[in-house]
């Protein structure tokens, strides 16, 4: 192996583990966002958003770190494998699902924080739907690190659970509503969470299409039947 290109294979498996780090961390966040919801915590809201510092800073330096390993393989002229080209493309795509993630577990602890004044119990179905998003989360992490792509399949199948725990949710909200039993200004932040928790799934899918991409090379897309991987042989040149 030329020493270029070993060089370029080391920084890659550092970065890389930097991306891993960096979801476990994103994790601990929204798992903290979750606390604060369950506890109406708002001190907790503040120290979710002080998480967030660190995770901009180490996103910037992936991005950056990503960036300079291509320009300067491209400028060397040095050959990599598209195996090697797949893995930082994949580590610059999840570390920005990373980034909105635990932008959107900010919100929702801001969010869960602020539901104190309202006096009113945060709906179980909520608690619920938030533990299953921590799951998915967990998931595709433990996926990246493991590139295991069988496991990344799992996290793609669950994002439907979460939407049918959001939808059942909000018909229990409305009737709550419809009955006096719950006030609207309190059904609209519990509405708006759920909405948060479906984006955060979302993102998990995102990442798992990542992980069996830079895995398989496969590119997987949603379609009304399900999540299918895409004939890369039968597509147009």
């Amino acid at each position: 192996m030329p020493a270029a290109q070993g060089a370029i294979e080391r920084r890659v498996h550092f970065l890389r583990a930097d991306l891993v780090t960096q979801g476990r961390r994103v994790q601990s966040l929204v798992e903290s966002s979750l606390a604060v919801l369950a506890s109406m915590d708002e001190a907790g809201a503040q120290r979710v958003a002080s998480m967030d510092d660190s995770i901009d800073e180490v996103d910037v330096a992936i991005e950056r770190t990503a960036v300079a390993i291509l320009t300067e393989a491209a400028g060397e002229s040095v050959k990599v494998e598209a195996t090697l080209i797949r893995e930082v493309l994949t580590i610059v795509k999840v570390n920005n699902e990373l980034e909105r993630i635990a932008d959107l577990g900010c919100s929702m602890a801001s969010r869960g924080g602020a539901l104190r004044k309202f006096n009113e119990a945060i709906p179980p179905a909520l608690m619920v739907m938030g533990n299953s998003v921590v799951g998915i989360l967990r998931d595709v992490d433990t996926a990246l690190e493991r590139r295991d792509a069988a496991l990344a399949k799992i996290a793609l199948r669950s994002e439907d659970t979460v939407e049918i725990f959001r939808d059942a949710m909000l018909k229990e909200s409305a009737r709550q509503i419809g009955a006096g039993r719950m006030s609207p200004d309190f059904g609209f932040s519990i509405a708006s969470i759920s909405s948060e928790l479906v984006a955060i799934a979302d993102h998990c899918t995102n990442i798992a299409e990542q992980v069996i991409y830079a895995a398989t090379g496969a590119i997987v897309r949603h379609m009304q039947t399900g999540w299918i991987e895409v004939d890369q042989s039968r597509r147009a040149p």
